[in-house]
């Protein structure tokens, strides 16, 4: 998880680049004998680059965001964000935003543009609260149970405990206390209580306890963790089952968070989301060279033409540049979770 909330950061670094290029148009970066290399010489050297392109990008994006919902995140939110990740790299936090080409200051700028698209997404998605999507979130949505779990490491370990808590008069909750490695629940005896919108539980824990009756005990569930590439092992026993009610209307708060949830976490979503913002921005791409990254979001056609070996090279790395930008953009509107 920690290293995707740097994903894409690396190109940060070049914002003073582009910068320094709108406005030291014609000027000297390196001189030398018999030759210099001018701001204009180096433009148009690095605006074919993908990751130049992605910079650009983001710059708008941060631009458009921040005049329309600047009011909507406050320093508060962007500082208490920024130490939360600070306090879990620890004392590779500093390290770790050198090797992306960040300083605190730009990370924090990061942070900002990510929770400005993330506000204007969950507003897109509570347009989304039909009775129609309630009735389909409804439809797929478990009332909460009762369950005891045991978390393990190692397979074979997880056959001899599932051994001990299928024999006659094991008592569960006792197992759980002196094999359980989950912190949070063994001393417990393992009751945890969820739902099927719960995120504190693995997806595969939940379907094992769904499928069962009140007192059954699943077999092994294995969980690979998808963050950090760790694998687990799961015993399961639900102790109590809640009678889903006839009326999705009694659930109404908790489909609203699914819904809302769903669609936060939609890629296409938030990208129909930035696409609108930009559009009603009446952006413009002025140099043919980044049209192909703001494609996907906005009509590229008005841009002025350049010269044609530019939009030779826009055209070969079209493919790449494309690719990136819908990685950024995703990254940028969804790392609240990871945040």
């Amino acid at each position: 998880m920690k290293k995707k909330i740097f994903t894409g950061a690396v190109t940060l670094l070049s914002l003073a680049v582009l910068a320094a290029c709108s406005n030291s148009d014609g000027k000297d970066i390196v001189t030398m004998k018999g030759n210099t290399i001018t701001v204009n010489e180096f433009y148009d050297e690095v605006k074919n680059n993908s990751a130049a392109q992605q910079v650009l990008l983001q710059m708008t994006i941060k631009d458009v965001f921040g005049e329309k919902y600047g009011k909507n995140v406050t320093d508060k939110e962007v500082n208490e964000a920024f130490d939360q990740m600070k306090a879990a790299y620890g004392t590779s936090f500093a390290q770790i935003l050198a090797q992306n080409g960040m300083t605190e200051d730009t990370y924090k700028d990061q942070i900002r543009t990510n929770k400005l698209v993330e506000y204007a997404v969950k507003k897109a998605a509570e347009k989304e609260l039909t009775d129609e999507n309630y009735k389909t979130a409804y439809e797929n949505y478990t009332p909460e149970v009762t369950a005891q779990i045991i978390k393990l490491d190692s397979e074979d370990k997880a056959k001899e405990v599932l051994e001990q808590v299928k024999a006659d008069g094991a008592d569960f909750s006792q197992i759980a206390k002196d094999n359980s490695t989950d912190t949070a629940t063994k001393e417990k005896g393992g009751e945890v209580k969820f739902d099927s919108a719960s995120t504190d539980v693995p997806d595969a824990v939940k379907k094992a306890a769904f499928a069962l009756s009140e007192n059954g005990i699943s077999d092994v569930v294995t969980v690979q963790d998808a963050q950090t590439y760790t694998t687990s092992f799961y015993i399961v026993k639900l102790t109590k089952k809640t009678e889903k009610a006839a009326d999705w209307k009694e659930y109404k708060d908790k489909l609203k968070d699914i819904i809302v949830a769903q669609k936060e976490n939609d890629a296409s979503f938030i990208r129909t989301v930035v696409a609108a913002e930009l559009k009603d921005a009446n952006i413009k791409v002025k140099d043919a060279a980044f049209q192909n990254v703001f494609a996907q979001y906005i009509e590229t056609t008005d841009a002025s033409s350049t010269s044609a070996s530019s939009s030779a090279a826009s055209s070969s790395s079209s493919s790449e540049s494309s690719s990136a930008a819908e990685s950024s953009s995703s990254e940028e509107s969804s790392s609240s979770a990871a945040e």
